[in-house]
């Protein structure tokens, strides 16, 4: 489309025209083209002609029958353009000879910090943790792909008030532990007092506590600043919560197939904190506002109220947006980042919106830019956000748990892999559910909810991971075939039929697709094209008969394009985290 974006452009300059009227599109109906130019309407106000009159003009500029098989006019000046099949085949051919399927590395690479994940220490990753990993992964991956130098940080909740309900929790059921001895000189025992399990228990009891209890959130809060400005036990307590917390993490991540460059949380910019807190002082940017210091980041072109930045609280302690602007100083600074990408629920986005205008009034971020990649809820099928049939919030690792139990009954109702030996099938389950609980969340428009309905996503037929799966695996199956028969890939001939024409159609739009989805930082692109590639892939099926074909010219052909089609579904599912079997 780049290239046929280039030809009308400098057709309408020559026209007298703007650049910008060349702009190509996929037509929106196929039976009239395969592409379409709509700039001569707008094009002909500038010109002072009719727009069909415009359209002929520019078609008589960039016939090539060599490129144009039919370029025609339609209403009142849309231009529908078909290519030759020999180009169609040509541009096949040409992706298929590239080891990066003809799309080319960014000319301008550069430093992106991802940050996604998110979770709080000490406790359990439930659905909510859901979103943020898998389109934060999938951007990460893109990225990367295109050249960038990528860094994913998981940015764990490690040093806010919920630390300090822990301490304050633990030390009123083990008060003689020696942490909360102030005279106690060291050294701390090795093995930590609790458990993972016992932190996830005493979480909910102090949290609700601290709800209801004056006195009890008060010391919480107490014990919060104390562990912030250093006091030796809570230290070493809390280093026992993190190293619980960052094991079992590590383990639901892995079973998400997720892995992080930097396993940094809000502790890692403690030391920051007070000389970034002078910095910015020294600046004239922060004001004391009630016993609290605070930036001013209001602007009179605001809709609505911003308020200001709130560096340190009226106890000292240092607030969420403190350590956010600390994270981006040291980004900026140790890491050189150049773009900083924030995949957080789209309730923070006044947060967000805050801590980057603080960043840039005090020049913290430098010439970094920062945005804040929103998202949506899962919900259940009654609308709200989805909990077990209890009503509780489910834990992540049940939930995969559950769409590996849902993919075998799907398995087994498609009489799927039935055949191969109880530990394949159960690796094949496996990927089919991670592929359905991936593919379910990114195919959505990232900032929109959507509904998590188990049954429909692990079909496999349908808009589904699933669906994607079986089609690659029935690419693998027939490669195998062919192999085993001696045929071999050869030249991507010209197409035969109108869904092989399609098809090639479907294979050439991979380029457009991957850019679209990285400048719109939206996964869902990369669903969508595999989705359509997978039809499109499902109609040549029923059309062109691989294995019984007698032309082996033609035969030979067809195994290249379906090599073509299973290295372009490898590369998308791949972007999006979800690995494919080998067989199903």
């Amino acid at each position: 489309m780049e290239t046929l974006a280039a030809r009308f452009a400098a057709a309408f300059e020559k026209l007298g025209a703007d650049s910008k009227f060349g702009q190509v599109t996929l037509s929106q109906r196929p039976e009239l083209g395969q592409f379409q130019c709509n700039g001569a309407m707008g094009a002909s106000k500038a010109l002072g002609q009719k727009p069909r009159d415009v359209a002929q003009a520019v078609i008589d500029a960039v016939a090539d029958p060599a490129l144009f098989a039919e370029l025609t006019i339609a209403g009142p000046g849309f231009i529908n353009i078909r290519i030759t099949d020999d180009v169609l085949a040509g541009v096949c051919a040409r992706m298929a000879a590239s080891d990066r399927l003809a799309i080319a590395k960014t000319a301008s690479p550069q430093t992106v910090i991802v940050d996604y994940g998110g979770p709080n220490v000490a406790k359990p990753m439930h659905v909510g943790h859901l979103r943020s990993s898998i389109i934060g992964d999938a951007i990460v991956r893109l990225f990367r792909f295109l050249g960038h130098d990528v860094k994913g940080d998981i940015h764990l909740g490690d040093w806010g008030t919920q630390m300090g309900m822990l301490i304050f929790e633990l030390s009123n059921r083990q008060p003689s532990l020696p942490y909360f001895d102030a005279n106690f000189t060291g050294p701390y025992p090795e093995e930590p007092p609790v458990t993972m399990d016992d932190l996830q228990q005493m979480y909910p009891a102090i949290s609700g506590r601290c709800k209801e209890d004056e006195e009890a959130r008060h010391a919480s809060q107490a014990a919060t600043v104390e562990l912030q400005q250093g006091r030796p036990g809570y230290r070493a307590l809390w280093q026992h919560f993190r190293d619980l917390s960052i094991a079992e993490l590590k383990a639901d991540f892995h079973r998400l197939g997720i892995d992080f460059d930097l396993w940094y949380g809000e502790s890692n910019y403690d030391a920051r904190l007070a000389p970034m807190v002078e910095e910015i002082k020294a600046k004239g940017i922060a004001v004391e506002d009630d016993g609290a210091l605070v930036v001013h980041v209001a602007e009179e072109a605001d809709k609505k109220p911003i308020p200001p930045v709130i560096l340190l609280k009226s106890d000292g302690g240092a607030n969420y947006a403190t350590t956010d602007l600390a994270t981006i100083e040291q980004r900026v600074r140790d890491f050189h980042a150049d773009l900083i990408l924030y995949v957080v629920d789209k309730r923070q986005s006044l947060h967000f919106e805050q801590v980057f205008r603080a960043a840039a009034k005090s020049g913290i971020s430098g010439n970094a830019r920062m945005e804040h990649l929103p998202f949506g809820t899962m919900n259940g099928k009654d609308g709200r956000p989805f909990k077990t049939r209890e009503g509780g919030v489910m834990r992540l690792k049940d939930l995969i748990e559950m769409m590996t139990r849902e993919a075998h009954q799907r398995m087994l109702e498609a009489n799927v892999a039935q055949e191969y030996s109880e530990e394949e099938r159960n690796e094949i389950a496996q990927k089919v559910g991670m592929a359905a609980l991936k593919y379910a969340d990114l195919m959505n428009v990232r900032t929109a909810d959507y509904v998590f309905d188990i049954e429909r996503f692990t079909k496999f037929e349908g808009r589904t991971g699933s669906y994607l799966l079986y089609a690659a695996v029935r690419i693998k199956s027939i490669l195998r075939k062919a192999a085993e028969r001696n045929l071999a890939a050869g030249t991507i001939l010209p197409p035969s039929c109108d869904e092989e024409r399609a098809l090639m159609l479907a294979l050439s739009q991979l380029p457009e697709a991957i850019a679209t989805a990285a400048q719109q930082r939206m996964p869902h692109h990369l669903c969508a094209f595999a989705f359509d590639l997978g039809q499109a892939l499902s109609r040549f099926y029923n059309a062109c008969h691989i294995m019984d074909e007698k032309d082996a010219a033609r035969q030979a052909s067809w195994l290249a394009l379906m090599t073509l089609v299973l290295r372009e579904l490898e590369l998308l599912l791949g972007l999006l985290g979800i690995e494919i079997p080998e067989r199903m």
